[in-house]
C-alpha cells in the first residue's frame, strides 16, 4: 500500500513538474524582460514625478518603439532613420556591433530579402549524418572553365545564433515545407518539435524513422 502511494505521488509530481517548469521559466523570462525595459526609462520618470510608478518606464518604451515603427513606414521617416543610421555607422565600435545585430534581426524578418528563405535538410557534417539548416543566399562561383551555382546554407551548431555556413549545390539540399518560424522552433527545442514526417516542398514524402537515418529521396 505504501509503495503504491509512493509511486502514484512520484508520477503525479513529475507530471506537475513537466507542466510547471516551462510556465515558471516563461514567467521568469518575461518578468526579467519587463524589469530590464522598465529600468531603462523609470529613473527619468522618477525624477520627473518625484515618486516611482511601476511599469511606467515599460509602457513608455513600448510607445517609443511603436512610434519608431510608425515613422519607419513612411517615406520621410525612412529617410530620416537612414540618415541617422549612416551617422551611427561612422562610429567604429558601434558600427561593428550594430551591423552584426541588424543582420541577425533581418534574418528573422519575412519582409526582408536577406532573411532565411527556406528550412532545409542537408547531409552534414559527414555522409549518413543529416542536419537542419536555413537557406540564406544563392552564390555564383566562377571556376577556370565554368560557373557553379551554389546555395549558402546556415547550419546552427550550438544555438540559433551560432553556426556555420556551407555552400552546396541544389542537388545536395532537401527543401522542406516547414515554415521558417517552425524551423526556428525545431532548432531551439533541440529537435523535439520536429515532426516525425517531413514533406519535401518539391518532391515525395520523407520519413525520419526512429533510431535510423533520414530516408533517402526517391529518384
Amino acid at each position: 500500500m505504501g509503495e503504491s502511494i509512493r509511486i502514484t505521488f512520484k508520477r503525479k509530481f513529475l507530471a506537475g513538474l513537466i507542466i510547471t517548469i516551462p510556465v515558471f521559466f516563461t514567467v521568469l523570462v518575461l518578468a526579467s524582460l519587463f524589469k530590464f525595459v522598465d529600468g531603462i526609462l523609470s529613473p527619468f520618470f522618477d525624477a520627473l514625478l518625484d515618486h516611482h510608478i511601476a511599469g511606467l518606464g515599460f509602457i513608455a518604451a513600448v510607445l517609443i518603439v511603436f512610434l519608431i515603427g510608425i515613422i519607419s513606414t513612411n517615406v520621410c521617416g525612412k529617410r530620416m532613420l537612414g540618415y541617422m543610421e549612416r551617422i551611427f555607422l561612422h562610429i567604429p565600435v558601434f558600427k561593428s556591433i550594430y551591423t552584426a545585430i541588424k543582420q541577425l534581426v533581418d534574418a528573422f524578418s519575412p519582409e526582408n530579402s536577406s532573411s532565411f528563405k527556406k528550412f532545409v535538410i542537408v547531409e552534414y557534417p559527414r555522409p549518413g549524418a543529416y542536419a537542419f539548416g536555413f537557406l540564406t543566399k544563392e552564390c555564383m562561383v566562377r571556376c577556370q572553365s565554368s560557373e557553379c551555382r551554389l546555395k549558402a546554407i546556415y547550419i546552427p551548431t550550438n544555438n540559433l545564433y551560432l553556426g556555420e555556413v556551407v555552400l552546396l549545390d541544389d542537388a545536395s539540399i532537401i527543401y522542406t515545407d516547414i515554415p521558417i518560424e517552425d524551423g526556428i522552433r525545431i532548432i531551439l527545442s533541440g529537435g523535439i518539435a520536429a515532426p516525425s514526417k517531413i514533406t519535401e516542398s518539391r518532391g515525395p514524402l520523407l520519413q525520419i524513422p526512429e533510431g535510423g537515418p533520414l530516408a533517402k529521396r526517391s529518384a
